[in-house]
């Protein structure tokens, strides 16, 4: 009968939650912008085409703070910024380009590394492979000034280390070279030992009429086995600093396609304007690699160009997080929090990584605010700096903003592909209220609420994954939406996942617009609740 009487009085909540939502005006006018007047793709379009890749210490991400913010306040939203930290040195990538001369006489598809340097002006020169021992090196360093010089290893995204550790290591590594070198000429003489005596066998074993003692010479030089000379440590540019005393040009390396390009995470916060890198560091798509390295073996001379404007900006430059609230009328200390982070990488545009969540983010901020939506709790828009770095915008904020994590009823974070949610797995405890506050959906969009029926995990220790993490950490709940990819556009996250294809083009209009709809009833409905998110069995 307990059970019974539970169950009924939850039902009826809901119920009248769904009741309520059914004949609030708000919700019929956020359904009818959303449908009919829906703006992400604008803002798609002005974040990623316009401004373009936004890390932080560039001009871009400083002015996709700027243009956030006075989107926000022009919707009639409450804006505000918070400073997270600052960089000492600001970077801005300008236009690159580069080409083969001689060989297919082709253009170069390649990439650098933000926070590496570029060229001085166009240069041309031929091109070296690297020396991966001291005798090669001496062998070669006077073809090193001018030069463009082929490294070992495949980009994983990252430059070359030339900090005091990078020099370490790779000293570290000549060393292993060097004695290695002395076993392989020990190795070397006892082969040609080895291969005296078989030739002289050999003779033997011809000469031998008897078939006997024929078969025994022959035992004896099967039984003499050449000993392959011991592995080098290929390590990538080993002799960084001597070619670069030497006058190289600059370093490539082989790039699988697409082309990944990161930032120089080992320097960046050591760099100083007298210190700044002046070496280019290209990465260069792999069969353009391999076409120019089978050139160079032959020892052809081939010769490549290169104009590369990188460049950096004096510093120390702060980076914020922005923000838009609409405040709670009732419970104006509890809270909604919808974000995406507003930096990318910039050897694209960030189109997909994370205009994806900054842009349903803004828009539902603007739909909220055309709706005239008044919730009883406050609902934030929050977009984030630095997530690329380390999650250092979300990180600070919730160092910061202890006092809230016991009221932040869920923080729905989007990072990830242009899919579109189809539904929301959630706990037992939040069932009823994710069913309540998603009836407005029903043929408007599919979008399904199911029970987790798995047991309840450990509340996550460390940071990973994207800005959901410390709060996750800190025990708010950040249930996600359930994504599925309707349109059959055989979208690839690897294929854009900080890679130069990370573009406008890559985002599936229909999926963002419907993800602005979903997101922005749900946020609403749990905003205009009586009560935050019952976390019961979040966390075990």
């Amino acid at each position: 009968m307990k059970k019974l009487l539970t169950f009924s009085i939850a039902l009826f909540a809901c119920l009248q939650v769904t009741f309520a939502q059914a004949n609030d005006p708000v919700i019929k006018k956020i359904l009818d912008e959303c449908t009919t007047n829906n703006q992400v793709m604008t803002w798609e379009d002005q974040l990623t085409n316009r401004i373009g890749g936004r890390i932080i210490g560039s001009a871009a991400y400083e002015t996709a703070c700027n243009w956030a913010e006075y989107m926000f306040k022009s919707w009639g939203l409450k804006t505000y910024r918070e400073e997270v930290g600052e960089v000492p040195i600001g970077f801005e990538r300008g236009p690159w380009f580069g080409r083969m001369i001689g060989g297919s006489n082709s253009t170069l598809h390649f990439a650098t590394p933000s926070y590496t340097a570029g060229t001085v002006g166009v240069q041309r020169g031929h091109v070296v492979k690297e020396p991966t021992s001291l005798a090669e090196f001496e062998k070669i360093k006077g073809t090193l000034k001018g030069a463009w010089v082929l490294i070992n290893g495949s980009n994983d995204g990252w430059p070359i280390d030339y900090s005091e550790n990078g020099d370490k290591a790779r000293k570290a590594d000549m060393a292993y070279n060097d004695s290695l070198n002395v076993v392989n000429r020990g190795i070397q003489a006892k082969n040609r030992e080895i291969q005296t005596q078989k030739d002289n066998l050999a003779k033997q074993i011809a000469a031998e009429k008897n078939a006997s003692k024929k078969a025994k010479l022959q035992a004896q030089y099967d039984a003499l086995k050449t000993q392959d000379p011991l592995p080098l440590r290929k390590t990538p540019a080993l002799f960084y600093k001597e070619m670069k005393a030497a006058g190289i040009l600059g370093i490539i390396q082989s790039a699988p396609v697409p082309i990944r390009a990161l930032y120089d995470r080992k320097n960046i916060m050591s760099m100083t304007w007298e210190t700044l890198p002046d070496l280019p560091d290209i990465k260069l798509d792999a069969d353009q690699y391999n076409e120019i390295l089978h050139i160079v073996e032959r020892g052809e001379r081939i010769e490549l160009e290169f104009d590369i404007r990188n460049h950096f900006r004096l510093g120390p430059i702060k980076y914020h997080n922005v923000f838009a609230e609409i405040p709670g009328t009732e419970y104006p200390d509890e809270y909604v929090i919808v974000g995406g982070h507003l930096d990318s990488y910039d050897a694209a545009t960030g189109g997909v990584d994370c205009a994806v969540g900054t842009t349903v983010a803004m828009e539902v901020g603007r739909v909220l605010a055309a709706a005239g939506a008044k919730p009883k709790r406050t609902i934030i828009l929050a977009l984030w700096a630095a997530e690329e770095f380390g999650l250092w915008g979300s990180k600070h904020y919730v160092e910061n903003h202890m006092d809230m994590m016991p009221k932040i009823s869920n923080y729905f974070n989007r990072d990830g592909g242009p899919t579109v949610p189809t539904g929301a797995t959630v706990i037992p405890a939040m069932y009823d209220d994710f069913v309540a506050v998603s009836a407005p959906l029903k043929g408007v969009v599919p979008f399904e609420v199911k029970k987790r029926t798995t047991p309840a995990g450990p509340r996550p220790t460390t940071a990973s994954g994207s800005d959901h993490a410390y709060f996750a950490m800190n025990g708010v709940p950040t249930i996600s939406f359930d994504q599925g990819e309707p349109t059959g556009s055989n979208f690839n996250y690897s294929d854009i996942w900080h890679t130069d294809r990370d573009l406008y083009n890559k985002m599936i209009p229909e999926n963002q617009q419907n993800t602005v709809t979903i997101t922005a009833i749900i946020a609403y409905g749990l905003a205009n609740l009586n009560h935050i998110l019952d976390r019961t069995g979040l966390y075990r």
